[in-house]
């Protein structure tokens, strides 16, 4: 009989970039290569244990930006074109590669993985890999969480209702259209709560969210169980945190699996190294050299001397820290079993971009590890939180503290000298929507999609991802323009609406470029009070 529970939750999410101005563009690889490298090798991974009829649990967040591109034809029709050329490119190196035995294997190797990725998403799918993942929920596989409508950072919102409650209800209706059913559960974006947030997702329906581990052991009242059991807020909705030694053991690249010497080098890329020419028709419209996927290499260690990279033997390597993960979660929840009396819940959670594209060999890891869990049939079991709320119980009450995920547990990552510029913007500019949304009612015809498209840019120009861009100084003179003309784009709607002037062209050439959310009510913004507070504490809803 088990005695405790590990729940493995992976939070898939994107930035929404979609550039239809350009025939391509350099920033849209984020999701080509996110399909190829993490979200086809999952569903290939829960194919595979579903055909062998392992029993497993996980839980997994589709936010609405990543599923509205993954449902846009324009981007993929534009990854169909992405793949294909990668297999092309490898068919080449094939050729290259003949007199070299070691490097034609790993060519043949990529030549197999761009091949099937293009097979399965063309042939199998039709396009459409949201299918694939609802198709697992219903197999009753998958749990699959939302998140906010934009990756939109909640605790610099809070003083911004009308916002915050937008980011939640929009990001619950686009699940309900786009996956067939009203989620149970969220990611909050960058795992930020503010106390009082939870009274917003009471509103919207959703039952349980996740925290960093300090904003439930900071909680008031402390928790009982600490981090292994959820803690229920007033309002009713269980919150979980996340288990600091699971999440280092798969997280950490110096203390973690994935910084293994013998694993693929996700930095050094033959793309920049092969004669240009011969790369040439791989590369943007630009020319400007980028990884193609060609890494030959392993991380061998702290040198420019890289040792090719032996495929088998990372795989076995995989399995093998997959099994000292399984050993480690079942010793740890003995434990824990014994030390709290009742059977506690380790929450695992990761990026999911993590498993294939940062760490190639993740995915063969991730199957390991549920494969070892349901051969073993020990004292762990794998559940998604609604499992482990149906089954166990009654939880504590208690007021879960601020925190973050992001360095240093706070907000330092979204709100520091490289980005605090943009919130007199962003701030501005959400007190102008529920302005807009109060004065204009019952819009009609061209102000109507104005109003709505003006939702869409102040929604489009909150995502945290331009913060965090920002802060990291890569790619930050995207993010800066991102952010700019988002607000640009929302000065001038909000300009032609307020003087009763559409310019109905330029407004199609804005509805062209940033089309997320087709459903979206303007009238959301026209709430701006804050939800209403439970006067005594009540248990999570069953």
């Amino acid at each position: 009989m088990e005695k405790g529970y590990l729940s493995l939750v992976l939070h898939a999410h994107l930035p929404y970039v979609r550039h239809p101005e350009y025939k391509s563009f350099l920033e849209e690889d984020w999701l080509f290569e996110a399909i190829t490298e993490t979200y086809i090798p999952l569903i290939r991974v829960f194919q595979r244990l579903t055909d062998d009829g392992v029993d497993f649990r996980l839980t997994v967040s589709l936010s609405p930006p990543l599923v509205s591109m993954l449902q846009d034809p324009l981007l993929q029709e534009r990854y169909v074109k992405h793949i294909s050329g990668l297999v092309e490119l490898t068919e080449k190196e094939i050729h290259r590669t003949r007199d070299e035995p070691r490097l034609r294997t790993l060519a043949e190797m990529y030549h197999g993985v761009f091949s099937e990725c293009k097979r399965v998403f063309t042939e199998e799918y039709g396009l459409d890999l949201v299918s694939a993942f609802r198709a697992f929920r219903d197999a009753g596989k998958l749990d699959i969480m939302t998140c906010g409508a934009t990756h939109g950072y909640l605790p610099l919102m809070q003083h911004l209702p009308a916002s915050v409650r937008a980011q939640l209800s929009l990001a619950v209706g686009h699940h309900r259209i786009t996956l067939g059913r009203d989620p149970e559960g969220i990611w909050l974006p960058e795992c930020g709560y503010f106390p009082g947030v939870d009274a917003y997702l009471a509103e919207v329906g959703l039952r349980y969210t996740f925290v960093d581990s300090h904003g439930v052991l900071h909680s008031s009242p402390r928790p009982k169980y600490g981090t292994f059991a959820p803690i229920v807020t007033p309002s009713g909705v269980a919150v979980f945190a996340r288990d600091l030694e699971s999440s280092k053991q798969v997280w950490s690249a110096e203390e973690g699996y994935p910084g293994d010497q013998r694993y693929r080098d996700f930095y050094r890329d033959y793309a920049y190294e092969l004669d240009y020419d011969y790369v040439k028709p791989y590369l943007g419209a630009d020319g400007f050299r980028k990884m193609l996927g060609l890494k030959y290499w392993r991380i061998t260690g702290r040198t420019d001397e890289k040792e090719l990279y032996d495929p088998a033997e990372a795989r076995a390597l995989a399995v093998e820290h997959a099994a000292n993960f399984v050993f480690n979660r079942e010793r740890q929840i003995e434990f824990l079993n014994d030390a709290l009396g009742r059977r506690p819940i380790v929450i695992a959670p990761y990026d999911a971009e993590l498993f294939g594209h940062w760490w190639f060999e993740g995915p063969v890891w991730l199957e390991a590890v549920l494969r070892k869990i349901d051969e073993i049939r020990g004292p762990v079991r794998t559940a998604t939180p609604a499992d482990y709320l149906n089954a166990e119980g009654p939880f504590q009450t208690a007021r879960p503290h601020h925190s973050s995920w992001g360095y240093k547990g706070y907000s330092e990552v979204w709100l520091n000298n490289s980005n605090d510029y943009v919130y007199r913007h962003l701030h501005r500019a959400a007190r102008r929507m529920t302005e807009l949304a109060k004065t204009h009612p019952d819009a009609r015809g061209p102000r109507l999609r104005a109003l709505n498209q003006a939702a869409r840019e102040l929604l489009l120009a909150q995502a945290s991802d331009w913060a965090f861009i920002m802060k990291t100084g890569m790619m930050s003179e995207y993010a800066y323009k991102r952010t700019r003309d988002h607000i640009s784009r929302f000065t001038k709607l909000y300009e032609w609406i307020t003087s009763n002037g559409v310019d109905e062209k330029r407004l199609c050439e804005i509805e062209w470029r940033d089309r997320i959310f087709p459903e979206i009510d303007y009238r959301i913004y026209a709430r701006d009070e804050l939800p209403a507070q439970p006067a005594e504490s009540r248990e999570a809803r069953a």
